[in-house]
């Protein structure tokens, strides 16, 4: 797996079930349910980015180029908690 699919394709998923659920219409999965789905989403989102920032923490410390990789990562994952946050 490439740097860009594992470090910018893959995390880029999140915001997009969080965009698809935040258009879902209120019928198709009920208002509860749907604003579940979306914290779950923002939930995971964030201890993801979490790790992704220790990553990059830790590569930093060995001068490895990859915490560049990690810290996208970290920022791409930050996305739907920051929507939740605006659309509430």
């Amino acid at each position: 797996m490439t740097n860009l699919t594992r470090h910018i394709t893959l995390p880029a998923l999140a915001p997009l079930l969080f965009a698809v659920l935040a258009a879902t219409p209120v019928e198709v999965l009920g208002c509860r349910n749907r604003g579940l789905l979306a914290l779950v989403v923002a939930f995971a989102s964030v201890f993801g980015a979490l790790y992704a920032a220790i990553r990059s923490a830790q590569c930093s410390r060995r001068h490895d180029p990859r915490n560049l990789w990690w810290l996208a990562t970290s920022l791409i994952l930050m996305v739907p908690p920051v929507a939740l946050l605006i659309l509430a």
